[in-house]
């Protein structure tokens, strides 16, 4: 069950491989999420050191009277990967033209994940295809269907 999704993202980049990763989060912020408050527009995974962190995902207040008046709702939060993974997704990182973006957060056996994965950006001539081609396959169905 999806509880934020970043549709955008599967518009702007080309999805090469997908990963999970559990979140750090305080109480209230899990609280936001499940209520479906929150976004991951402009979102991103980044590598520092050998830890991995989530930048520019929104989590609002709960409830703003109960927050911490210190509250930043697009801190970097830090995710839960194992070594391995984290080497592996810095070396596919530094590669040019590859990045980690964050596609939805979702909850796994009462724990919230984050879905993200290795894109490479599209260019606007390629958007444009892939809207060609989605265009064309919904005429062909509705002819199949007699519309």
């Amino acid at each position: 069950m999806s509880l934020i999704e970043n549709r955008k993202a599967y518009h702007d980049y080309e999805i090469l491989e997908k990963f999970e990763a559990g979140l750090e989060l305080k109480g209230f912020e899990v609280k936001a999420l499940k209520n479906g408050r929150g976004s991951l527009a402009g979102s991103r995974v980044i590598i520092r050191g050998n830890e991995a962190f989530i930048v520019g995902m929104d989590i609002p207040p709960y409830q703003s009277a109960n927050t911490p008046k210190n509250y930043d709702s697009q801190a970097t939060r830090r995710l839960l990967l194992k070594k391995k993974e984290i080497a592996y997704l810095n070396g596919k990182s530094n590669e040019a033209g590859l990045t980690l973006i964050s596609l939805g957060i979702y909850t796994k056996k009462g724990f919230l994940k984050l879905a993200f994965a290795i894109g490479r950006g599209l260019k606007k001539y390629d958007k444009r295809e892939r809207i060609k081609e989605k265009e064309v396959k919904r005429k062909i169905d509705r002819e199949i269907k007699g519309f």
